[in-house]
Order: structure tokens, then C-alpha cells, then sequence
């Protein structure tokens, strides 16, 4: 598994697997924890997580894949922005923690701006480093003006990554979040790699797929893979996605390929404001 240098020193794996609307239907709970553990069995080592999430439901499931195996795992989850004051960030993360069954997260972030200072939630995450609790933190869904808003607060410059969402309709990033996270070392978290689906049924992709035999997903998530600096955290909740996912680490788009999907999917050709799902 080909990975990034964090910041912080810590090694991260550029595909992982996102755990998004998981823990919310009791009847989906084993199918959800047999394939977050095909995925741990392939190397997907990578896992991403939120306290919204199955409002915690997906942190116990991601506790009962990781039994075990913790050792093994890079382990992400995110604090609410209502819940971002130093106090409640503190709370948050020994909510999470204990769902998860383990004493420590590799990596936390805040998963939104909200109304509480960043300066207040940065001394959380410092306050939970120092005490072991989280190796490192980061953000998400930060636009270009809240990292350069972060960045010089005190532990501002310790911000790991940014997770946004990117994807071959959503390429605003690239005019300046991007090269911004680039220049600062960095690394951006992709979310919804497929756009929910609805890039499933391009013809573009879709003839890229059938061409090289593999399924459209696989070549979206492909072409993240191939950007710089760049972690993808696909949904992994049935054994068929985790595999699919996992092959299109293999997959290698030719420039010829790389070329159509820039024309059929054109990075905006002027500054538009961070995009959210």
C-alpha cells in the first residue's frame, strides 16, 4: 500500500475505507463489520470515521471490525463543530474512544466550522496529543481562507490534513485549496469519490471501464489515486465495494485516459467556494 508522510511524522495510507451512514440499521450491523474486516484482511488499513456518523453507531461498528487488531489500523474520527470548544472536544473524543473500545485515535478532526474559535479547538486537540489521546489532528471541510485563518494560530501549523470533498465533478479545489495544502505539506482527504453515485452512469467513464474491464467506481477512484498528495476514503460497507475498491490501487489510467477524463470533466476556470455533501 502506497502511502503519505503526515506532518506529524505518522505514515498514512492514500486509500482507505469511509464509514459513512454505517451503524444506523441494527439488521446491516454484521454485513457492515464483515466488510470493514475483508478490507483490514486486504490491507485497506485505513479507516475513517465520525461521532455523526450513525450518531456513534459507526465507531461501535468499526470497534467489533477491529477486535484484536488495533495495532494494525489508522484510525480517523471527527468532532462535531457544536461539540468544538475545548471542553466539549475533550468529552467528544473520550465518547468516541470508548466506542471504539481503544485509548487512542491516530488521527482527529474537526468536521466542520462552526461557531466556536478555532484557536479554542486547536488547544483541544493539543490538550488530547499531549495526554496520548490523539496522534495527530487535522480538518475538514476547510475552504482556502479557513486554512490560512488556522494555520498561524498556536498549533495551527500542526494541522495534518484537510478532508473535503473531491471528486471528477467537484475539481474546484485545484485552483488553489489544493496547491495551497500542497505547499504546506499538507495531504487532502478525498470523501465521496463516486459522488454518491451519481457519476456511476457517465458515458465517459463508463467506456474508460468497459474498455479496461473494470467498473466505473474503480476508474473514478483510479483518477484520484492519481493525483498528488492526495488520500481517498471511499464507502466500504459491502464485501463487493471493499474489493473493488481495493483493486483500483492496481489500476493505472494512461495519460491518453487522464487526458479524456480532464476534457469530459474540466477543473472550474474561476474560484468557486468549497463544495459539501
Amino acid at each position: 500500500m502506497r502511502t503519505l508522510e503526515l506532518l506529524s511524522g505518522q505514515t498514512i495510507p492514500v486509500l482507505g475505507m469511509g464509514t459513512w451512514q454505517m451503524g444506523e440499521n441494527h439488521r446491516d450491523r454484521q454485513t457492515e463489520i464483515t466488510a470493514l474486516q475483508h478490507g483490514l484482511d486486504l490491507g485497506l488499513s485505513l479507516i475513517d470515521t465520525a461521532e455523526m456518523y450513525g450518531e456513534g453507531g459507526a465507531e461501535e461498528v468499526i470497534a467489533q471490525a477491529i477486535v484484536n487488531r488495533r495495532q494494525a489500523v489508522f484510525l480517523v474520527s471527527k468532532v462535531y463543530p457544536h461539540n468544538a470548544s475545548k471542553r466539549g472536544t475533550i468529552a467528544a473524543c473520550e465518547r468516541s474512544l470508548k466506542r471504539l473500545n481503544t485509548d487512542y485515535l491516530d488521527l482527529y478532526l474537526l468536521h466542520w466550522r462552526g461557531s466556536v474559535p478555532l484557536a479554542e479547538t486547536l488547544e483541544a486537540f493539543q490538550t488530547l496529543q499531549q495526554a496520548g489521546k490523539i496522534r495527530s489532528y487535522g480538518v475538514s471541510n476547510f475552504d482556502l481562507d479557513d486554512m490560512e485563518e488556522a494555520h498561524p494560530l498556536k498549533g495551527g501549523n500542526e494541522i495534518v490534513t484537510n478532508q473535503v470533498l473531491y471528486n471528477l465533478t467537484r475539481r474546484g479545489i485545484e485552483l488553489n485549496l489544493l496547491p495551497w495544502c500542497h505547499q504546506h505539506r499538507i495531504p487532502v482527504m478525498a470523501y465521496s469519490p463516486i459522488e454518491q453515485g451519481r457519476l456511476l452512469g457517465h458515458p465517459r467513464l463508463q467506456t474508460i471501464a468497459k474498455n479496461r474491464n473494470v467498473t466505473v467506481a474503480q476508474v473514478a477512484i483510479s483518477w484520484l489515486l492519481h493525483q498528488e498528495n492526495v488520500i481517498v476514503i471511499p464507502k466500504s460497507s459491502r464485501i463487493e465495494h471493499i474489493e473493488q475498491n481495493y483493486a483500483a490501487l492496481a489500476l493505472k489510467l494512461s495519460a491518453e485516459e487522464l487526458k479524456d477524463l480532464d476534457t469530459a470533466f474540466p477543473t472550474p476556470t474561476h474560484p468557486i467556494p468549497l463544495q459539501m455533501l
